[in-house]
């Protein structure tokens, strides 16, 4: 792999901004980046890890992942920072950012940028106006935050407990009552309990084209209607009563392996085959989607903009969109995310990478996972929550 990566890595010199990125490469040497990321999966812990052992090799940058609980955590501390004036040396290098915390910042003008179009990697990148990798929560990126890995909405089950699934979210109800405490969710101020009430609200929504603008109080009300109805049906059939709800999505996997509930979710298609791996969950487990599709969206990172070592973090941002890191991370021995990159952007021996990478039963391929659904306005997600919270929690 080293060797691939020393080749890919010259190759990304072969730009017209050649000159600008040498510059670049030249500040950022000595420097360590301090990425701030969600620490709850250990699986992406060790790839950011191994991210910094590749960089410090390859560019003399280290990679010191400060583990959120929750991103908000960080934009937080790049507000207080501005506010107290520290517009320079500013604590976090890079942010694993999406949706609410990336408009926040946008909006805020706390990021680094526009720098994506100048990463030499951005070339196997489809920056089109209306592709993922340019959208956010239906937030336009404009080259201020560089994508890194696929995530889209999953349930995992265990086949060897339960035969038939939801094919619908509608059908969750009728299932649970059939099979009562069987489900739950994460507590929606869990992004993945957020994801599992948006996941609903697209389905359920007399008009789903409403969530791609900002949330009005006119279009809330109407829009929400049914999604209520349908979660006051399914609650009374939930684990404990819909009264309790595990943490995070880590909690609710272990409740399926220990048979406590029959149902898991995530937003990593792989998540299921790597838990198999390791002992985390039954051989016998695998995923399901809606057969509508499910939510889907791309990791971002983004640059605050007191960074003190941008740099560093433009150099980070560009190697985790090399072809070879993106097929390392995708490797099911490693991570199993699925890459960022526009396959017809790549050579032959990229696509014979990818093409030659391992398998499992329970990783689904892409065309198996349907139609990616888009995020509703991230506004939509914060009225949510709240909402949820004021109707079902005292």
């Amino acid at each position: 792999m080293k060797h691939l990566l020393i080749a890919a890595l010259a190759f990304s010199f072969g730009t017209p901004a050649l000159a600008d990125w040498q510059q670049t490469l030249d500040e950022a040497r000595g420097q360590t980046v301090f990425w701030n990321a969600w620490g709850g999966d250990e699986r992406t812990n060790a790839f950011i890890a191994w991210v910094s052992e590749q960089t410090e090799a390859q560019y003399g940058v280290k990679v010191e992942q400060v583990k959120l609980s929750n991103t908000a955590e960080a934009v937080t501390r790049v507000i207080s920072e501005k506010a107290a004036g520290r517009d320079q040396d500013g604590s976090i290098d890079m942010i694993w950012i999406n949706g609410p915390n990336f408009l926040a910042m946008k909006e805020q003008g706390l990021l680094h940028g526009p720098f994506v179009a100048d990463l030499p990697n951005a070339q196997y990148l489809d920056l089109g106006p209306t592709s993922a990798a340019s959208i956010d929560f239906t937030v336009p990126v404009e080259g201020m935050e560089s994508p890194w890995r696929l995530a889209k909405f999953v349930f995992t089950y265990d086949s060897a407990r339960v035969s038939v699934v939801p094919r619908t979210m509608a059908d969750f109800v009728s299932w649970a009552a059939d099979h009562p405490g069987g489900f739950t969710h994460p507590a929606p101020s869990n992004f993945m309990g957020a994801t599992f009430l948006k996941q609903a609200l697209i389905e359920l929504a007399p008009d789903a084209s409403v969530l791609q603008q900002p949330v009005s109080d006119a279009a809330y009300g109407v829009t929400t209607a049914p999604l209520w109805e349908w979660y006051d049906a399914l609650r009374p059939n939930m684990w404990r009563d819909g009264k309790t709800f595990p943490e995070n999505e880590s909690i609710q996997q272990q409740m399926l392996n220990d048979g406590a509930v029959d149902i898991s979710m995530s937003l990593d298609p792989a998540s299921t085959a790597a838990a198999i791996a390791q002992g985390l969950l039954p051989e016998t487990a695998r995923v399901f989607v809606p057969e509508d599709g499910s939510i889907g969206n791309i990791s971002f990172v983004a640059i605050p903009y007191n960074a003190a070592h941008a740099a560093g973090a433009e150099v980070v941002a560009n190697f985790l969109i090399a072809p070879e890191t993106q097929a390392h991370m995708q490797n099911i021995d490693v991570l199993g995310s699925f890459s960022v990159l526009d396959p017809s952007k790549l050579d032959a021996p990229a696509l014979a990478t990818f093409a030659a990478l391992p398998a499992s039963d329970a990783l689904p391929t892409l065309e198996s996972l349907g139609p990616t659904l888009l995020e509703p306005h991230a506004s939509w997600m914060t009225r949510l929550t709240e909402d949820w919270a004021r109707r079902y929690t005292k």
